[in-house]
């Protein structure tokens, strides 16, 4: 009778799992297909040649690595789930990371753009001419940025719209005033090579106020680091010189709750230190 109770009991999770795992199984494909997109249009801004899949992999296995790595390190579920979260982070962080990049090289080249573009319009080529000399003279990332404006221009899209693409690809302030100026120029007839002038003076002192910024914020920066760094680093020595130290907090649930408030308050204070030591221009 045991036999014949377990073979049933049996059968019933065996028909249950079947009959749940299409539906996992379609949902899970869903998400894929859906998150493959969203890659797939951020790798097309940073122009990055790999197959989406790869990165949307990493979505799946890196929470299951550190999550595992956390638990076998701290023999704790919680360390297991930080571990987890901190993995399904990476891919989001190392995309913006890479974007930012771009953005901040992007932004660099744009004062040798405007005097390249002076330089051309003053030869007696039209804006679209000069722009062109900019996507074949300079390197990457503007070249591929303004040569995108170039082919969508030959495919029918309107200017205006091309340099309204541009922006929100590439939202950079100095990018949006130049935009601006543009086609304020092109409405009133106004002399384009005297506006790339004005803009290069005035780019240029925007820069040099920037890196005056980034000077003088620096030791801040490097108080905050070390300060966000600190609780963290100090918890890997002690749990190197004694594994067992932080038994007694997660053996009971007042213990627990402290830590994990302690690691939410930590999270906390990075986001408001990054916040306060951002100085806008």
């Amino acid at each position: 009778m045991l036999i014949i109770t377990i073979f049933l009991f049996l059968s019933a999770v065996t028909i249950i799992v079947y009959s749940l795992l299409p539906g996992v199984f379609q949902k899970a494909e869903s998400w894929q297909i859906a998150k493959e997109k969203q890659v797939a249009q951020e790798m097309d801004k940073l122009y990055f040649d790999k197959n989406p899949r790869n990165i949307v992999q990493l979505y799946a296995i890196l929470p299951i690595i550190l999550g595992v790595a956390g638990y076998l390190l701290s023999k704790s579920s919680i360390f297991a789930i930080i571990g987890a979260i901190i993995g399904l982070a990476i891919p989001n962080f190392i995309l913006k990371i890479r974007f930012a990049r771009r953005k901040q090289k992007f932004s660099v080249q744009l004062l040798d753009a405007i005097n390249l573009m002076s330089s051309s319009l003053k030869g007696g080529l039209s804006l679209l001419q000069a722009i062109e000399v900019v996507a074949e003279e300079m390197p990457p990332p503007i070249s591929q940025e303004f040569g995108y404006v170039i082919r969508e221009n030959k495919i029918g899209v309107s200017f205006e719209d091309s340099l309204a693409h541009l922006k929100e690809r590439m939202p950079v302030e100095e990018l949006t005033l130049i935009v601006s100026s543009i086609l304020v120029a092109r409405e009133t007839g106004g002399d384009l090579t005297k506006v790339f002038s004005r803009l290069s003076v005035t780019i240029r002192d925007n820069n040099k106020l920037k890196e005056n910024i980034k000077t003088l914020t620096l030791q801040g920066k490097l108080q905050a680091a070390i300060m966000s760094l600190l609780p963290f680093l100090f918890v890997g020595w002690v749990i190197t010189v004694n594994k067992h130290h932080f038994d007694i907090m997660l053996q009971n649930d007042t213990g627990r709750f402290l830590l994990i408030l302690a690691v939410v308050l930590q999270v906390l204070g990075m986001f408001l230190i990054r916040k306060f030591s951002i100085i806008r221009v």
